[in-house]
């Protein structure tokens, strides 16, 4: 039987290099002059450390500039509230959402169910999977899930006759 997976995975080697050319980037930029901003990984948590709010936005936008030169979504990231930071800096945590969730796995199989198709559909750990008898009954599950704007980027993966 025909199958896919709905997965959401990033990668991290992307990420790294995008987090390497913001580095690169706040030492040459003159609005970043003589400040104590950083941004770091680990494992699937960014840490962003910022002189003012303002630095802190413009640091934004530079991980989002980044992140989709590098073809990873910025849907990914969830950001966490700023909070203060010793000598008057602002720190903030952003999580990489990877996986599908227990919640968003539930909506998926729920907007599936609601739109009769003849397919049927598992949640398997942090992964979706999408079985039917016919290709084109995949492909409207597909157009289904597509149409929800779902905000965390997913891929549609090992898709089999």
């Amino acid at each position: 039987m025909p199958s896919f997976d709905i997965v959401s995975r990033i990668d991290l080697a992307e990420v790294d290099n995008a987090l390497a050319g913001i580095v690169r980037e706040i030492a040459t930029r003159f609005d970043f002059k003589g400040s104590k901003c950083s941004i770091e990984r680990k494992d699937s948590v960014l840490t962003i450390l910022a002189d003012d709010d303002l630095k802190l936005k413009q640091m934004h936008e530079l991980l989002k500039v980044h992140l989709t030169r590098r073809k990873v979504e910025p849907g990914a990231l969830d950001y966490k509230p700023p909070e203060k930071a010793s000598g008057n800096t602002v720190r903030q945590t952003i999580v990489l959402r990877q996986g599908v969730d227990a919640n968003l796995g539930r909506q998926l199989v729920r907007e599936i169910k609601d739109s009769k198709l003849k397919v049927q559909i598992s949640i398997q750990g942090d992964e979706v999977r999408v079985t039917g008898k016919k290709r084109d009954d995949l492909q409207s599950a597909i157009a289904v899930i597509r149409a929800l704007k779902i905000e965390q980027p997913l891929q549609y993966v090992n898709f089999r006759e």
